[in-house]
């Protein structure tokens, strides 16, 4: 299935940072890891970190999937409320999962430190807007719950959005923890980190099959070669509920686009921004002064009516920056559409399935897939070399 269409921004603007060869003969290894995005490179970094031997595959190139069409604004804010989220786990479980996903933020600004290219990471504050004067309420008591157990946040009224981002809105909950980052230049990054400690890489390679073996598991690819490893991590996203019978992702179309290069500071202060409303507005700035735009999603029903609506798409996506930033003249260069995954509560699945013998699942879905993804490297690493993990049964399957 395709899972992006058009041009996404982040392969045109870096272009081919390097090749990896598809896999033509056996491997032997700890972990094999299926899918070269963001959240694959993530679980490889950390996983070769404690030194075990990895081989990863992707059967498209590498970091050409989901990750191509992601727009990277890094928040802790789940799509569900703090509020909501309580009330579907408990206060305790709830608070606990927004905290991972903050923490989440500092540990891959530390990971980004470690590597020699910052793939232009750079911390903000995000403002999450009443999209109607209805909304309020609720998201000023998502800020007080907030607020009470430590996040960062505070209520900023229309008057203070206007004084401080020059726009007006209803009214918002500035938050200061988030960030933006450039996520195909980091998949590449990391897995250049990798290769220096022994990581193996192969791309355009199909797994067509695998099966448990009593000690590990064994995976046959497209070219008839064999991966042998002591467990398998499915880390490609919403692909995997193919392998699985229960039921745990809810696909939806999401689309997305760009402006050309040095754009007005439309809002002064550097922010990511996003709204109440479903589907939500999102959008921030990057380095090279675009804004880079997305929402309006819908159901997904198939590539083919997910890349004609493109046009209609981008076109709506427009004219509601227009109506933000009516003082400005926006333009959209590029523009783009993905599928992406919504689960029943927006926390991720990671650890073991019932289902498949000798597995481990990453799946970061929802508007903070990268965060998860940091979760789910930590949380895989205890469990694959046989470490309890007090968080694991947050993002548990089955639950």
């Amino acid at each position: 299935m395709d899972l992006k269409s058009d041009l996404p921004f982040w392969p045109v603007k870096n272009g081919l940072l390097r090749c990896y060869p598809p896999l033509k003969s056996d491997e032997d290894c700890d972990v094999a890891i299926l899918g070269g995005g963001i959240t694959g490179a993530l679980v490889a970094h950390r996983l070769t970190q404690e030194g075990l031997s990895v081989v990863l595959v992707d059967r498209r190139e590498i970091a050409q999937g989901s990750t191509s069409a992601s727009t990277a604004l890094l928040q802790y804010e789940v799509d569900t409320h703090l509020t909501d989220l309580a009330e579907m786990i408990g206060k305790d479980a709830a608070v606990r999962a927004y905290r991972l996903c903050s923490n989440a933020i500092d540990q891959l600004a530390e990971i980004v430190s470690g590597l020699d290219d910052a793939c232009d990471f750079e911390r903000q504050p995000s403002l999450y807007l009443a999209s109607q004067p209805q909304d309020i309420p609720a998201l000023q008591t998502e800020c007080e719950l907030r607020a009470r157990h430590d996040f960062p946040v505070r209520w900023r009224s229309t008057l203070d959005i206007r004084n401080e981002f020059g726009f007006e809105a209803q009214g918002g909950i500035l938050s200061q923890q988030a960030a933006a980052v450039d996520p195909f230049r980091l998949t590449h990054r990391l897995l250049e980190a990798g290769l220096n400690r022994g990581l193996r890489v192969y791309d355009r390679t199909t797994v067509l099959a695998w099966k448990s073996t009593g000690t590990g598991v064994e995976l046959t690819t497209d070219r008839d070669a064999i991966i042998r490893a002591k467990v398998m991590v499915f880390a490609n996203g919403y692909e995997a509920q193919t392998a699985l019978r229960e039921k745990i992702v809810t696909l939806k179309s999401t689309y997305a686009l760009i402006t050309a290069p040095d754009q007005p500071q439309v809002w002064k202060q550097p922010c990511l921004i996003w709204e109440s409303a479903r589907p939500y507005l999102y959008l921030r700035r990057t380095a090279e002064g675009r804004i880079l735009a997305g929402g309006e999603d819908d159901p997904f029903r198939s590539p083919a009516r997910r890349d004609a609506q493109l046009d209609l798409k981008k076109n709506r996506l427009l004219e509601r920056l227009k109506s933000l930033f009516p003082d400005f003249l926006l333009e959209s260069e590029y523009s783009w559409a993905g599928t992406f995954g919504e689960t029943k509560d927006g926390l991720a699945y990671i650890g073991p399935s019932p289902e498949i013998a000798n597995a481990h699942f990453a799946l970061g879905f929802g508007g903070n897939g990268i965060t998860y993804s940091v979760i789910a490297a930590e949380i895989l690493s205890d469990l694959i070399q046989g470490r309890p993990n007090e968080d694991a049964h947050l993002f548990r399957f089955g639950r």
